[in-house]
């Protein structure tokens, strides 16, 4: 499971890093108690870029790199990390119950939806907030399938999610949908 802190609050200082993954360059960033506050790829839709006044620190992403690596490695299937996400009330209990699909496992928009007690015409609303999702690979956004099985949209690429669908056996026949 993900430790997850959420908030509506902004932050004044920025911290960031970048690391390699099999996945490409990850920027992480992370506000002044050192929970992460994003997890970007390059060419994300909607994704961070540095900016003026962040500051580049490497202290506050340790457990993190070290995480993923271990993720990547096939080692470590729960992230345990702080992270906090700023959203509306409606895109955190969307995020929230993303933490809950496991590893190895996908789930549909229609039932992410049905978690968080979204109507059915509000699935278009929940898929546009799992598209807003911040925190890459740690908030799993990836195990997100359309109804009928198809890999749709993912903000980093459909051939990133494939690759994290895999890594976690989730296309192989090991695993179903939650």
């Amino acid at each position: 499971m993900t430790t997850t802190t959420t908030t509506t609050t902004g932050t004044s200082v920025t911290y960031w890093t970048e690391t390699d993954s099999p996945v490409g360059r990850l920027l992480l960033t992370a506000g002044p108690d050192g929970a992460l506050t994003s997890l970007s790829v390059p060419g994300q839709k909607g994704g961070r870029s540095v900016q003026d006044g962040w500051r580049h620190d490497t202290g506050p992403f340790r457990a993190a790199e070290e995480q993923l690596a271990a993720y990547f490695a096939g080692e470590l299937t729960d992230f345990r990390l702080p992270l906090r996400a700023e959203g509306t009330a409606f895109r955190e209990r969307v995020w929230a119950a993303l933490d809950d699909v496991p590893y190895g496992a996908t789930t549909t928009y229609g039932a992410i939806a049905a978690r968080v007690g979204a109507s059915r015409p509000a699935v278009r609303a929940v898929g546009g907030a799992i598209g807003a999702n911040p925190l890459l690979i740690l908030r799993p956004c990836h195990r997100v399938i359309g109804a009928d099985g198809a890999l749709t949209g993912y903000a980093g690429g459909l051939d990133r999610k494939t690759r994290l669908l895999t890594l976690e056996g989730a296309l192989d026949g090991r695993s179903g949908r939650s």
